[in-house]
């Protein structure tokens, strides 16, 4: 099979239209009309993953954060971005980011993650202009209110989380029922969140004074943003898996966070 019929099958679920200005979505190394037998699904390509994918035998590495996002001015493998992009050229292994397209596209990352929660009316966040189908973030219902903190265990509990992080609880949302969610960083969306009359909003890589902005009305809750970004490699699995049943598609089990707690 082609590079170019595994990008079309993704494409189609995620076109790159709806990446973002500042991202690099798209085929990173590789030839569209290159030969590939085997997609190894990651959430990075890091030095780990790239043992994987040699010793899996997989030609293709389809990850969900570009590799390069900023532009490479030399390659003396002096970090792992030069090392992985160098090795992947020398093995033949093309490299493939579905980023902000994938964020945005519909049934995309935060649906996911909403699904996973048991969010109900799903509906963007964040719409684009003339598209409300289209955009960052969700927002929806549970089907029953629940008690805030039993809720975030039970969160933290789908995600396998270390630890929550979140902000006060005010008194008005003790009982959660409306969700919104950005999965990765979601500073940008807490003026949407309260906008859209959340109790509580999930995201991740809030900083400190992110926490100030629940205004006595909504909790932000933190999950880290690996773990809400996770489901990416589900997602493409199910994408691939549907669409071209003659192609191998594996998920990586060397796909991890790069941040540790010491507990």
């Amino acid at each position: 099979m082609k590079i170019r019929d595994v990008v079309a099958v993704i494409e189609q679920f995620a076109p790159l239209g709806l990446q973002a200005s500042y991202d690099n979505s798209g085929l990173i190394v590789g030839r569209l009309d290159d030969e590939v037998h085997c997609a190894l699904l990651a959430v990075d390509v890091t030095e780990e993953v790239m043992d994987e994918a040699e010793r899996e035998g997989c030609d293709m590495i389809i990850t969900h954060h570009p590799i390069i996002f900023n532009p490479l001015k030399r390659f003396n493998s002096s970090n792992y971005v030069e090392r992985c992009v160098e090795r992947a050229i020398r093995r033949g292994i093309a490299l493939y980011a579905s980023h902000t397209n994938l964020d945005s596209a519909p049934n995309g990352m935060s649906w996911r993650v909403g699904s996973m929660i048991g969010v109900e009316n799903m509906r963007v966040l964040e719409p684009q202009a003339g598209n409300p189908d289209v955009g960052f973030g969700v927002v929806g219902e549970l089907p029953v209110a629940e008690d805030a903190v039993d809720f975030m265990r039970r969160v933290a509990k789908i995600f396998d989380l270390k630890a929550v992080r979140h902000s006060d609880i005010p008194e008005v949302c003790s009982k959660v029922r409306r969700v919104a969610i950005c999965t990765g960083s979601g500073h940008s969306l807490i003026g949407d969140a309260h906008r859209a009359q959340a109790d509580v909003y999930i995201t991740g890589d809030l900083k400190y004074n992110d926490f100030m902005m629940g205004e006595n009305r909504m909790i932000l809750v933190d999950i880290g943003h690996f773990e809400s970004e996770f489901c990416a490699i589900n997602i493409l699995d199910d994408v691939l898996s549907k669409n071209l049943c003659n192609f191998a598609v594996r998920k990586s089990l060397c796909s991890r966070t790069p941040i540790h707690y010491l507990l």
